[in-house]
């Protein structure tokens, strides 16, 4: 605001100028109001370009404004208290109450005011001036002072409560991420590392039982489930620390559809429950991003663990592929199906996070998914439908 109050000082002398010279005495009063011109109209003009650089020089120095004022009263009398020149005269005080506060104004309002009545006493040859006249600018110093240090005080009380609300935001902002970060690691450990481990216990089970019986084939083949469950949960675990320390390179994108390809036969191996995979659409699909390919592959891995925890199906479909502008991925099982009325609320209090994980999974890269029968007589198909868009990760 103080460089808009330069800027109207400006125009104002500009205007001005040229009377306050031609009203001059010859000699040396017209070289002491072109001086005076100068001096304040570059001082105008120095500080409406820089205020950035100047002003706090001028808020350091009041003596420089009280200068100033000084010098801007000998145009004014040259000019007269009628010319524009006034209205630099009324700027005077509400820019001492933007910069100095209420002081600064009264003590710079009183100047100015002083030096206009000085004037009007000086002009002699004005005899039908009225008091009112007189006073009118003096009275307009003290309204535009107020106003400068009423403006100050406004702007000043603004700028904390921006500060205030700035320092909330980034509170709730911090809050926010570290909300989801614990719901991140919470989703990665449920549906990485922890059910590894749980196998891994079934495994260790099995194996004490086949001890028992001395059948060194089971216990051979318990002894390796075990062993490939621990390498799962390691390299599950390593993976779950690269992701933590390092953002993956978007550049290097991830063959969804051979991933998927792999994670069904070694769910096969792994349960015992057979799962075929197939793909769908004449159409390619493209590398994915490695971010939103980690999703997916969870997603479909944690569709079909649950299929064997907790619905005792006898076969389960994997199915990716491009339909129009969707990626689309399918897991159906032919187990018991899901009860009726089951609600991600219900399966949250209830402690039940794999699909309320996946959900939440599915939002995160901007994807549709449906839990349900869907178009099958019984059973429980999760189907995701992610747009091609988003797995464009370079602005346009």
């Amino acid at each position: 605001m103080c460089r808009q109050v330069f800027g109207f000082r400006l125009a104002m002398i500009a205007l001005a100028a040229p009377a306050a010279l031609l009203n001059a005495s010859p000699g040396l009063g017209v070289r002491l109001v072109g001086a005076a011109v100068v001096i304040t109209f570059m001082a105008s003009y120095v500080l409406f370009r820089d205020w950035e650089r100047f002003g706090p020089l001028l808020l350091r120095h009041p003596t420089l404004l009280a200068l100033d004022t000084v010098v801007g009263s000998l145009p004014l009398v040259s000019a007269g208290p009628d010319s524009t020149l006034a209205y630099v005269s009324v700027c005077t005080p509400l820019l001492a109450g933007l910069v100095y506060s209420w002081r600064g104004a009264a003590v710079f309002a009183s100047l100015q005011s002083l030096i206009l009545l000085l004037v009007h006493a000086t002009l002699a040859d004005s005899p039908d001036a009225t008091p009112a006249e007189t006073l009118l600018l003096p009275g307009l110093c003290v309204i535009t002072g107020a106003l400068g240090s009423t403006l100050r005080h406004l702007m000043l009380r603004f700028g904390e409560a921006t500060h205030a609300l700035t320092a909330v935001q980034a509170r709730l902002a911090v809050t926010e991420a570290v909300a989801a970060e614990r719901a991140r690691l919470a989703r990665e450990l449920h549906d990485s590392v922890a059910k590894t481990l749980h196998g891994v216990a079934l495994a260790a089970d099995g194996l004490a039982d086949s001890a028992d019986r001395l059948n060194p084939s089971l216990v051979k083949r318990q002894a390796e489930l075990v062993a490939r469950s621990a390498r799962r949960a390691a390299a599950e675990s390593r993976e779950l620390l690269t992701d933590l320390r390092s953002e993956s390179d978007p550049a290097h994108g991830t063959d969804v559809l051979a991933e998927l390809a792999l994670r069904t036969a070694d769910f096969t191996t792994r349960t015992g429950v057979p799962a075929t995979y197939r793909t769908t659409g004449d159409t390619a699909v493209p590398p994915v991003p490695p971010a939103v390919a980690r999703q997916l592959l969870i997603i479909a891995t944690e569709a079909m663990e649950n299929a064997h925890r907790h619905a005792s199906p006898t076969r389960v479909d994997v199915t990716a592929g491009l339909q129009g502008d969707l990626l689309l991925l399918s897991v159906y099982d032919d187990g018991r199906g899901l009860p009726p009325s089951t609600t991600l609320e219900q399966l949250r209090r209830a402690g039940h996070f794999g699909l309320v994980g996946m959900v939440e999974r599915a939002t995160s890269v901007g994807a549709r998914i449906r839990m349900g029968r869907g178009n099958h007589p019984k059973g429980t198909e999760v189907r995701l439908e992610l747009p091609l868009a988003a797995l464009d990760t370079h602005p346009s």
